[in-house]
């Protein structure tokens, strides 16, 4: 297959990439055949794909227009994914053209397309990092320069530690996150969940799970008590770690297996 010139050289396009089929999902056009192939195959097995990531990208909406409502004017996005429709930084400097947003993926597309969408923005930018490799985040130049560590900051996890397997240690990341950060910032998080899915929706699952580990990013569902636990040293905002939909809802947004939360640092 023929590289696209916009296409970063480390993209390897005979394998599908998690970030770029969820942009497939939002109705995104940054992603290639491969795919979209994963994704229908996905679909096939749960129609509602679609659904459920358009209610992850209200609940991020939501969440940001709290912490903006709780005074947070510095955001980090790790596991960003690629631009779409009610990016950070839009939600975020339509309140406060002086917040700052920085974006983190590990996904070359995601990162490049970013990178393109934010070159007039002085107060947003785009790194290419792991948050499984918290150093690599919270050293990185472009976070020093752009986020001060001394204040409040809104740290996002949003849909994206779902994808990080229990043998990289998620909660030890979380922990390395929430100690860099000042006291009264907030760290938000949203997960997929094996909780309240049938035998029958298990089985299909499994099927999914078989179609995720052949990208980059394999599928790792928790349930509601392991979501929990990534809270662990945080004050949660009410109404707490419960079903995505149910987190401080202001739309008929669709019922997805997962849960969503917002924790301060005290």
């Amino acid at each position: 297959m023929e590289q696209a010139s916009w296409v970063p050289s480390s993209v390897d396009l005979d394998r599908p990439s998690a970030a770029r089929m969820y942009d497939y999902y939002l109705g995104g056009s940054h992603n290639f055949a491969v795919d979209r192939e994963a994704a229908k195959s996905v679909e096939q097995i749960f129609p509602g794909m679609s659904g459920a990531a358009r209610a992850n990208r209200s609940f991020l909406r939501r969440a940001v227009r709290y912490l903006l409502e709780q005074g947070i004017d510095q955001f980090l996005d790790l596991g960003s994914g690629i631009p779409t429709v009610g990016n950070v930084h839009e939600i975020v400097q339509q309140a406060n053209p002086l917040a700052k947003v920085v974006y983190a993926d590990v996904e070359p597309v995601a990162v490049a397309h970013s990178t393109a969408l934010l070159a007039d923005n002085a107060q947003a930018s785009a790194i290419q990092a792991d948050l499984r490799d918290p150093a690599s985040v919270l050293e990185h130049d472009e976070v020093k320069r752009m986020i001060d560590f001394d204040r409040p900051v809104g740290l996002l996890m949003v849909a994206v530690l779902h994808f990080v397997p229990d043998d990289d240690d998620p909660g030890s990341a979380i922990a390395r996150y929430r100690e860099a950060l000042a006291p009264g910032s907030h760290i938000a998080i949203s997960h997929a969940s094996w909780d309240g899915i049938s035998a029958e929706g298990i089985e299909g699952g499994e099927q999914v799970n078989a179609i995720y580990r052949k990208t980059d990013s394999p599928l790792v569902l928790r349930s509601g008590a392991e979501i929990t636990a990534f809270f662990e040293g945080l004050d949660v905002a009410e109404p707490g770690v419960v079903p995505l939909a149910e987190w401080r809802p202001d739309s008929d947004d669709a019922y997805i297996s997962a849960y969503a939360g917002v924790g301060r640092k005290p």
